[in-house]
């Protein structure tokens, strides 16, 4: 049986081999698959249409908890790195309507500015989603995205599948997998938009027409690759390298098979695939000179790792998290104080289960004249080998990453999403798997039913019962149906306590929501708690705020101390009273002169602490009292109480700091002697105590 299209077999060909199909009888002709283009008749449409509607009725079930209520105001969760995407959705909205640089802003990290290209920016999401943030705002922007994120993942697969498989819903299987992995779920309850992974089927399928299928001429192939080489740049550079060092492997390996078995076929191949290739380069490197170039050398660009400290390789994981499940407690707990999805957290990314395991590789010998199972199986255990971190407490044997770890840009790939190409390589071999096993099936029941793909005999066409091929037809679909079953449910299974992911209002202090929206153009405001200190909520507030302001610090691998410039020492001292247990055991006179340069030297306009008790945790320091005396003593004045916040105009001018004995600073700042709100115990108390 042929599982792929009619074609010859060949070397370097994944295709099916038609002779090593496990049965007695002959296989039957395949039907050539039809490309997606080629015919305009309605039902060539209509798996697409009937996928889309699954895979998007399946997303917005996750999502319901805002699609139900104010998708306006609802999220997963307005604080942790979901406040970073919100800002990098709003920025090319604010851009574009005021004409400022879309790779380039100054309104976080107040003066250095912020390089989109250089962090997670997303800017082709942003750009596209434009409108909705234009009518109803970025939280409005982020649901349509992490909703649709999955939806297009997976449809990307599908429409890959379809070009090897002739039973749809043995790609919708495939799809589902790809689409709505434990990777993309967990990623975007977090907020992470560069879970969007729909472009690297899109390659592959480039690919395979270059170099696998040569049936459409090569330089509009290549037209399309460099295209989605350039669109996959502006969402995630991350996962272009990813796809890019995945894909040399395949090409690696089909080429190393193609050499032993012909090479006069490889070369046959080369030749056709060559100006394809080159015109990717032609469409890819025009237009990424400049954006490259931005993102390695262009204003306040990162260098060197981008994780400073960290050692390269260390966000992976280990063998057995594929295959057991990790205890979420003690991670649901940090999560939910410190300010991230606000439900119970997701098991390990990279977990596969061993029903899909087990599933490829009792197939995989079943079939095993199918070179595409070969291909794409041994892509992907290179690719779980790529996930292993190189802690050699965790990993006590050779991984790839203790070589990998030393090659520049290449270091500062996170090893776990490598796992984006394991689930690619898995649903593939699933739909391959469930298509071969539907096939298998329809054919035996076939021949039961008295249908045969030989000629009759006679003249007489042969007669058979279509009850019987209705009964063949359900048999094959209940087997196909089953093996996806054995290999999704443990997966699955995973997901219930996240089904539907929990929502939280997007709330801003009260300050934020009044006063901010009004302020007069230019503002440069510190907020307590900092962007800087880990919890990243203000960034939402920014965002929702329509980017009227400036903020001091803001997220990501720029927040880190090793970036803080000639303001480190203000730096440490403000994160450390974010999320330090007790921040008064550490203070001492000179974080008052380290604050007070601090503020000077980001150009800060205002110091605004709200002091909400209602607010969620993660929208609150650990320590109000602290932070406002400390900000009363680096500025040497009193604030002013409004909107349930403390705020100080920083003016061109700042009073002389205030001196204090630490222990007189901790008798006013102490738990017990603070109340929200007025009257000023806290200032009057350490500008009356100063020496």
């Amino acid at each position: 049986m042929s599982t792929g299209e009619n074609t010859q077999a060949t070397p370097a060909n994944l295709e099916a081999d038609t002779q090593s199909a496990p049965g007695p009888a002959p296989a039957r002709p395949a039907r050539p698959a039809t490309p997606v283009g080629t015919s305009g008749r309605p039902h060539r449409a209509r798996p697409y249409v009937v996928s889309f509607t699954a895979y998007l009725a399946i997303a917005v079930a996750f999502w319901w908890g805002a699609w139900s209520t104010h998708p306006t105001t609802t999220a997963t969760c307005g604080c942790g790195d979901a406040s970073l995407f919100l800002w990098f959705l709003e920025w090319p909205a604010y851009a574009l309507a005021h004409g400022h640089n879309l790779l380039y802003s100054t309104a976080l990290f107040h003066p250095g500015g912020f390089n989109l290209l250089s962090n997670t920016g997303v800017l082709a999401i942003g750009v596209a989603v434009t409108p909705i943030t234009w009518l109803f705002g970025s939280v409005a922007s982020l649901n349509v995205v992490s909703t649709l994120i999955p939806v297009l993942s997976a449809m990307s697969m599908f429409w890959l599948l379809r070009r090897w498989v002739r039973w749809a819903p043995a790609a919708f299987i495939g799809g589902l997998l790809f689409g709505f992995s434990p990777l993309v779920l967990s990623g975007l309850s977090s907020g992470w938009l560069t879970m969007y992974i729909a472009v690297p089927p899109l390659i592959v399928a480039c690919l395979d027409e270059l170099f696998i299928r040569q049936r459409r001429r090569p330089v509009a192939a290549g037209v399309v690759l460099g295209g989605l080489v350039v669109v996959q740049f502006f969402i995630s550079t991350e996962v272009l390298a990813i796809t890019a060092v995945t894909v040399s492997i395949g090409v690696v390996v089909i080429a190393a098979y193609a050499a032993l078995r012909s090479p006069q076929d490889l070369r046959r191949r080369a030749r056709h695939a060559g100006p394809g290739a080159a015109m990717a380069l032609l469409v890819a490197v025009p237009l990424l000179a400049y954006p490259v170039w931005f993102a390695l050398a262009g204003p306040a660009h990162l260098s060197g790792r981008v994780w400073p400290g960290v050692p390269p390789g260390y966000f992976g994981t280990r063998f057995s998290s594929f295959l057991q499940l990790d205890s979420t407690a003690e991670a649901t707990v940090q999560m939910q104080r410190f300010g991230a999805y606000q439900g119970t957290a997701f098991h390990q990314a990279e977990y596969v289960g061993l029903g899909l395991l087990a599933v490829v590789i009792i197939s995989t010998v079943i079939w095993h004249r199918d070179r595409r199972l070969w291909l794409f199986g041994s892509v992907g255990a290179i690719s779980v080998t790529l996930c292993l971190t190189s802690l050699t407490q965790v990993n006590h044997f050779w991984v790839p990453w203790r070589v990998l770890g030393h090659v520049p840009v290449i270091q500062n790939i996170l090893p776990i999403r490598f796992v984006a190409m394991t689930f690619l390589c898995g649903g593939v071999m699933l739909a391959l798997i469930v298509d071969h096993v539907h096939g298998s099936v329809l054919q035996l029941g076939e021949r039961a039913s008295g249908r045969s793909s030989e000629p009759p005999a006679t003249s007489r066409p042969r007669r058979w019962s279509r009850r019987k091929l209705l009964l063949a037809r359900s048999g094959a679909a209940v087997a196909g149906l089953a093996v996806s079953l054995i290999a999704l449910v443990p997966i699955a299974s995973t997901y219930a306590g996240n089904f539907p992911l929990t929502m939280q209002p997007v709330v801003l202090p009260q300050w934020f929501a009044s006063v901010a929206p009004h302020l007069a153009p230019g503002q440069v405001i510190l907020t307590y708690p900092p962007v800087f200190g880990g919890i990243e909520a203000p960034m939402a507030w920014q965002a929702v705020d329509r980017l009227s302001f400036s903020l001091v610090g803001g997220g990501g691998p720029g927040s880190v101390p090793e970036r803080a410039g000639a303001e480190r020492p203000g730096f440490t001292v403000l994160a450390g009273a974010t999320l330090g247990l007790d921040p008064t055991s550490s203070f001492s006179p000179s974080a008052i002169t380290s604050v007070r340069n601090a503020l000077i030297g980001w150009g800060t306009t205002l110091v605004v602490i709200p002091d909400q008790p209602s607010l969620p945790r993660y929208d609150q320091g650990n320590h109000t009292a602290y932070a406002v005396g400390l900000i009363t003593l680096a500025l040497g004045v009193g604030p002013q109480y409004r909107a349930q916040a403390w705020t100080w105009a920083v003016g061109r001018v700042v009073s002389p700091s205030v001196p204090i004995e630490p222990e007189a600073f901790r008798l006013c700042v102490g738990t017990g002697n603070y109340q929200p709100g007025p009257p000023q115990t806290v200032p009057d108390c350490v500008l009356g105590r100063h020496k």
